[in-house]
């Protein structure tokens, strides 16, 4: 059966870790899924693996066309997909829209928007009224790089005092989840057990009801890993090598062999 977002709200109140990861095709999805993942997160992160360097230029078209090969491969995880830049910001309308086509389109059981200031909170309101299950996301927001940077956020009092009643304001308009990317770990615990619904965490300490990590970081496929990632397999070393090996053998004709 698949996860459900009552599931994971469930988890949180039994204490049940949830694990999520982000993919971006068939065949990593499949993996992730078989593997026992339990949220699937169709990134704008994806961009980057796309060769962009910041998660801007993704359009909502790639998204989707992303999500639903992704979604060939999810049988049992809670697949998301994130809203790109300014697939949303414009208005509430293009925020349905948008959110809409995803579902209708890729077969995603949610969408995730970045920020939790008035505007925003109001567009997650009509979004969940018009039945889209929404995950927020504070703290550092990567759709904002050229504001903020990717430093970690909320390190003074005022913005660690923000951040929080972002999150409290998100979860009132009905988001089943909240993102916290980047934030100290002090402040992702002060949220979590402020909050009913489960934090995801990604370089916010060890105190979330979740995690999720780019998984390209945590297989060794990015050339450079966020100083949160753990790499706990290093596939760029292995498939350089292995294709190496094949370059040689086809040059020397020793594939494939005679027969």
């Amino acid at each position: 059966m698949a996860i459900t977002t009552q599931q994971l709200i469930q988890w949180k109140q039994q204490g049940r870790s949830i694990v999520a990861l982000t993919a971006w095709d068939y065949a990593i999805a499949q993996l992730l899924d078989a593997a026992g993942v339990d949220l699937i997160l169709v990134g704008d992160s994806m961009a980057v693996v796309l060769g962009y360097e910041t998660t801007l230029p993704i359009t909502l078209d790639e998204m989707i066309y992303h999500a639903k090969s992704v979604r060939r491969g999810v049988k049992r995880a809670f697949l998301l997909v994130d809203l790109p830049f300014l697939s949303y910001q414009e208005s509430i309308q293009q925020a349905i829209h948008s959110a809409g086509r995803v579902l209708k389109e890729t077969g995603a059981q949610g969408v995730k928007l970045e920020g939790g200031y008035p505007e925003m909170v109001e567009t997650v309101a009509r979004l969940v009224q018009a039945g889209i299950p929404v995950m927020g996301h504070v703290g550092l927001t990567p759709q904002s790089v050229h504001q903020l940077g990717l430093r970690q956020q909320g390190k003074t009092q005022e913005a660690s005092e923000k951040i929080l009643q972002e999150a409290i304001a998100l979860e009132q308009a009905g988001v089943f989840a909240i993102l916290l990317e980047h934030i100290p770990a002090d402040l992702a615990m002060q949220i979590t057990q402020k909050l009913s619904i489960p934090t995801i965490g990604i370089g916010a300490g060890p105190h979330c009801d979740g995690q999720v990590l780019v998984t390209s970081d945590v297989i060794g496929l990015a050339e450079k890993q966020p100083p949160f990632a753990k790499v706990y397999t290093n596939l760029r070393q292995t498939i350089t090598k292995a294709v190496q090996d094949y370059a040689l053998e086809v040059r020397e004709r020793k594939f494939p062999e005679k027969s």
